[in-house]
Parts: structure tokens; sequence; C-alpha cells
């Protein structure tokens, strides 16, 4: 079961640019390596395809991460996430520079983290988002906590959140029910 703020349902509706932590929020957090020392990460498919809705529905996606990854790289490319952002040690100040790039206000974006590292955006945002296994401390500060697991659907309920605040979730629906 998702908690969420009273006027979380106002801010998600307000959201034009919806971006994600990846590392505890598109994966569970774990860090697997390979033999070379390569990091491998594993999503998931329903996170993805809520993530496709949601662009497709008009909000801009972007990924934002402290790590730098190939598999990071590819999971948006297949998802068609052009605004990934990567090795951002100071994720407030890449986050600054999206929503200047796109010429948007703070109350228009929303951000999903999981971590002390992400307080600094999810502080900024109009609408901050946490999976249910986000520090206690973090959790104080948002205004929607994922009922589903980080890399396991959490990404996806938030996803359908907005959509169903911004009224475009029975649209996007439509195609596969007829």
């Amino acid at each position: 079961m998702h908690t969420a703020v009273s006027d979380a349902l106002e801010r998600a509706r307000r959201v034009r640019l919806m971006a994600f932590d990846v590392d505890g929020v598109l994966t569970d957090g774990r860090l697997w390596y390979g033999p070379r020392g390569e990091a491998l990460k594993t999503f998931s498919a329903h996170d993805g395809h809520g993530m496709k809705m949601l662009g497709g529905s008009g909000v801009v996606l972007a990924l934002l991460s402290g790590r730098e990854s190939a598999a990071v790289s590819r999971r948006a490319s297949e998802l068609g996430v052009t605004h990934v952002l990567q090795g951002a040690e100071d994720k407030r100040a890449a986050f600054d520079a999206l929503l200047a790039k796109l010429a948007l206000r703070p109350e228009a974006a929303g951000y999903m983290g999981d971590e002390l590292v992400d307080l600094p955006v999810l502080r900024r945002c109009g609408f901050a988002c946490a999976p249910r296994e986000a520090p206690e401390i973090l959790r104080q500060y948002v205004h929607y906590v994922a009922g589903a697991a980080a890399g396991a659907g959490a990404v996806r309920e938030v996803c359908e959140f907005i959509m169903r605040a911004q009224g475009t979730l029975e649209g996007a629906l439509a195609g596969y029910l007829r």
C-alpha cells in the first residue's frame, strides 16, 4: 500500500518532467559486478512499460544517476528516454541544469529517489517520490511512497499515479482493452 500526502494528486497533475534515480529505484539497489568488474543491472519490464506509457502521455522522462553505466544508457535507449544524466556528483546541479534546458520550473518536475544523496532534488522538485525501501528520514520529505518494491513495480506505480492524476491513464490503456 502506498502512502501519499494530501496534495499528492495535485502535485502529480502539474508534472511535465519526471526524473528517476537508477540504483534503488529502477533497480532493487543491489550492485552486481561481472568477472571483468563490469556493473550488471536488472530492470523490471513492468517499470519500463510504465515509463513508456508516461512518456507517451506527454511527460518528459529523465534518468539522473550518480554512477555511470552502459547498461543504463542501453535501457534508456530502449525506453526512449533522451535525458540521461549519469555520473552526476551533484544531483541538484544536474537537475537544475535540466530544468533550465527544458525551460521548466521546479513545480512542474517530479523526481523519484531512494537515498540521502537524492534529498536535494527531492526537496526542490514539485512531486517527490520514493520506493518503500527508502530510509525513513528520506520518506519524510516526499509526497508519495510507492507500495511496490524498488526495481519491481515502484516506478510503474508512480507513472500510473501521475497519469491517473492527469487523466491520461484510461487513454493509454484503451488500446489494450479493445
